[in-house]
């Protein structure tokens, strides 16, 4: 596991906003053969989605042949619902890249069919052959995802429950109304995520990580307890963090 501390967060989203640029500009993509990248939500990637819009406004970039597939989403909530990844996903880079609609694939929150909604996500990925670089953060306890606590090394693609600490943290998304917090969500599996993915870069910024960062790097390997310690069972892992996530002051 690769690891790469910056003083602040703002250097940690710039060089892994660079790391993606440089990926897929050296893979080469066509339409024939697209560079496959994973995508999550949450405030973390932020600083990176920003970058990459930068950079395709300024012809450094190209996501025409570039296939999307995100790691989750809430059920229950549409596309149009401005808490949903759907919405956020769009907000926050898609309508501001060249990304065909085609090569967008998120979960549907409004399935009627839970389990053949998660099936046909699998299937989709393994049509693609590989995730050439999946792209995540973590939660403050350690989930990936929604994989939370007793997640298994097995899991793939299904619905999860949300266990009371994500429900509070989402909270403040949903105008610290917890009641309005789904209470459970589509997600990709441990296994969907270490197993389809030839690598996996995580962006971890802030003080309140710190202790999963901990976990997910010295703790025990493969602990259900905290599930980004099965990241520790991919020969593949760079972890990109700030100082205040390393638990280190910033230096001036």
């Amino acid at each position: 596991m690769k690891q790469a501390t910056f003083s602040y967060s703002e250097d940690a989203s710039e060089y892994l906003a660079q790391y993606i640029i440089n990926k897929i500009n050296n893979f080469g993509p066509t339409a024939s053969k697209p560079f496959v990248l994973g995508l999550p939500t949450g405030s973390s990637p932020e600083g990176i989605y920003a970058r990459l819009i930068e950079a395709y406004n300024t012809k450094k970039i190209s996501f025409k042949n570039v296939v999307t597939f995100n790691m989750d989403e809430y059920l229950g909530l549409s596309p149009e619902n401005e808490q949903s990844y759907h919405y956020f996903m769009y907000d926050k880079f898609f309508n501001h890249v060249d990304i065909p609609r085609k090569n967008i694939h998120i979960l549907n929150g409004l399935t009627k069919n839970v389990q053949q909604e998660c099936s046909n996500y699998e299937a989709e990925i393994k049509k693609f052959g590989r995730i050439h670089l999946f792209l995540g953060g973590l939660g403050p306890e350690g989930h990936l995802a929604f994989n939370e606590a007793g997640s298994e090394r097995s899991s793939i693609t299904r619905e999860v429950f949300l266990v009371e600490s994500t429900i509070e943290a989402n909270s403040r998304f949903f105008g610290n109304d917890r009641s309005k917090v789904p209470k459970s969500a589509l997600s990709v599996g441990i296994s969907t995520i270490l197993d389809n993915s030839d690598e996996i870069a995580i962006i971890v910024l802030g003080k309140a990580k710190a202790y999963a960062l901990e976990k997910t790097i010295n703790g025990k390997k493969n602990d259900p307890r905290f599930p980004s310690s099965y990241l520790q069972d991919h020969s593949n892992v760079l972890v990109v963090c700030d100082n205040a996530a390393a638990g280190l002051k910033a230096k001036l």
